[in-house]
């Protein structure tokens, strides 16, 4: 127990802590606010505490919990709304009955009556280490809630029992090596600074299927990967990001609402549980964990939420799930650094940001991967993929955190607001965007759709290059002066802007689209280039080429319904090649 000798802001400075550690958790004052040791100078203590400090003053009493900054995990999980430390939103606003989030307030993260239906999946007697399943819970219609053996532990497990617990009883009792007995719950706690183990991490080799055409076909990320989703104000990467959430054919999405707008976290909340996943058929929260600080909450909380939702997702993918981290925005992660950071008089960085920005986010970033779980079970594998915002003021992406994610992500989505502002979403620049996955993925992009989709991504991708250097002739002497060669080129590069990269989040249809969709609409408009061709050196016009009315239909063949596609895009290229042949040879006999 020590006393507080100094309170600025979210920082409090305490004496007499000795026996404290640091990262200790510590309850503060009378109202038992929560914080965390951050330094330790003999017998003083630097305390980021998480919650609203007015009212404190020097002499109130701090007591140290001895235990770091944990989550509980276990079932109850999904479906929940928890603020940056773990605290149920929805149970506190039950209690409190308000809209405000009061100080002080204790309630466990788990719910301790609520009784969930226990199957073991082994026999008394058997040994079991770190790791392995012991029991399933159903916790939702998505999500079988596998019940482990905590990390550090292994031995015998003497008996367990089926039946309904809650997430404190007694479902199995383990004899360690040494002969102690321990009672096992179905839940565990784990720090939250801390990554839980894994065997082996494995380079990513499977995407991340978002249904975004941009993402999938051109940068795309593997599951395990890492992504940075950069832009201004207005471009639209919290759109993009509840696009990933809603649609990425993962098993779990943890979504950390981090310093955004209250109002749209409240969007994501109305409209999660309403939204159908196509892979299961039930809502989409019924694989969503929500972690929403925003900015309105304090800010030492903010920094912590970052880490709470990545443990939560290494717990799932220990399960051997595919889980997806959306961070929205690690900008607002770093600010809360930096004001912590100057609370401490910590010499600052570049633009007033702590040194440690760089190995912080690398902290952040590094917890995702494909990994082998641990455990007995060798052929459980698990993948977790980060997906971070970056906010860089003014949309200038030479500032330190998007420099430095850049660094360490290899997905990086680059938003423009001018394309924004030309409704042209989503919003990602395909000139100033890369993946570096591509090499990775081949071998499943060659196995699942043929080696040609590649080799049209490619072409698609010169074809726009191209696109960009002929506008700046074309803003000089027009488009009439440009060759026919060239004058193709735009009209296809502009088919693939409007018609394949362009997509409509309001239509069902084609807010979401599957790979084979994606390969066939691409090959269909290389083919019509190909046709266009050879049929403009035989003799056919440009403005005839450009107005057959197949043309017209591949744009409109995004919103055929999804069982009927392959139908309707077979058809619209017969179609087409019968249109520009029938050019062709009316322009042979012309010649």
């Amino acid at each position: 127990m020590g006393k507080i000798v100094k309170v600025s802001g979210p920082l409090v400075v305490a004496t007499g802590m000795e026996e404290a550690n640091m990262a200790d958790v510590v309850r503060v004052g009378e109202q038992r606010l929560i914080g965390e040791i951050l330094t330790m100078s003999g017998d003083s203590a630097s305390i980021q505490v998480y919650e609203e400090t007015s009212g404190l003053g020097p002499g109130a009493e701090v007591v140290t919990t001895g235990s770091p900054l944990s989550v509980e995990l276990g079932p109850g999980l999904v479906e929940n709304i928890y603020d940056g430390i773990q605290r149920p939103l929805e149970v506190i606003m039950e209690k409190v009955q308000g809209n405000n989030l009061p100080r002080g307030v204790e309630v466990p993260a788990l719910d301790r009556e609520k009784k969930w239906e226990f199957t073991p999946t082994i026999q008394p007697g058997a040994k079991v280490v770190g790791g392995d399943v012991i029991g399933t819970v159903q916790e939702t219609a998505s999500i079988l809630h596998k019940i482990m053996i905590p990390p550090k532990m292994k031995g015998t497990i003497v008996s367990i029992q089926s039946g309904a617990f809650t997430v404190t009883e007694t479902v199995a009792v383990l004899e360690t090596e040494e002969g102690e007995k321990v009672e096992l719950p179905m839940m565990q706690k784990w720090p939250v600074r801390v990554g839980r183990p894994y065997k082996h991490k494995y380079p990513p080799t499977i995407p991340l299927q978002s249904g975004q055409r941009i993402v999938d076909t051109f940068f795309p990320v593997a599951k395990g990967g890492t992504a940075a989703i950069p832009g201004p104000f207005g471009s639209g990467k919290t759109v993009m990001q509840h696009a990933l959430a809603k649609w990425s054919d993962v098993d779990l999405v943890v979504y950390i609402g981090c310093g955004e707008r209250g109002n749209e976290m409240t969007d994501v909340l109305r409209e999660f549980p309403e939204l159908v996943d196509p892979r299961t058929g039930e809502s989409l929260m019924k694989r969503t964990v929500l972690i929403a600080n925003t900015s309105d909450m304090p800010v030492a909380a903010r920094e912590a939420s970052i880490y709470t939702g990545i443990t939560i997702a290494e717990y799932f993918r220990d399960m051997g799930y595919a889980v997806a981290v959306i961070a929205d925005s690690t900008s607002r992660w770093a600010e809360a650094l930096r004001e912590m950071s100057g609370r401490l008089e910590e010499m600052p960085g570049e633009e007033g940001y702590p040194a440690y920005l760089s190995s912080r986010l690398a902290q952040f970033y590094e917890r995702a991967g494909s990994v082998s779980c641990i455990g007995s079970d060798e052929d459980r594998r698990g993948s977790l993929t980060a997906v971070g915002a970056v906010s860089p003021p003014g949309g200038d992406l030479s500032e330190p955190v998007s420099q430095a994610t850049m660094r360490i992500v290899k997905v990086f989505w680059a938003l423009d607001a001018s394309l924004a502002y030309r409704r042209h979403f989503p919003a990602i620049n395909w000139l100033n965007s890369y993946s570096l996955y591509l090499d990775s993925l081949k071998p499943w992009y060659d196995e699942h759709l043929g080696k040609d989709f590649l080799k049209n991504r490619e072409w698609a991708m010169s074809i726009l290059q191209e696109e960009a250097s002929l506008n700046e002739i074309v803003q000089l002497v027009g488009k009439d002066s440009l060759s026919a060669k060239d004058q193709i080129t735009l009209e296809i590069a502009k088919m693939i802007r409007e018609d394949f990269l362009q997509q409509n989040s309001f239509v069902d249809i084609d807010s979401y689209s599957e790979y084979d969709r994606q390969a066939r609409m691409l090959a269909m408009i290389r083919k019509y280039e190909d046709e266009c061709r050879a049929a403009q050196q035989r003799g056919g016009t440009l403005a005839e080429l450009f107005s057959v009315p197949a043309r017209e239909k591949i744009g409109r063949a995004k919103s055929v319904p999804a069982d009927q596609y392959k139908t309707a895009y077979d058809a619209i290229q017969d179609e087409m090649e019968q249109e520009i042949t029938a050019i062709a040879e009316k322009g042979e006999d012309a010649l």
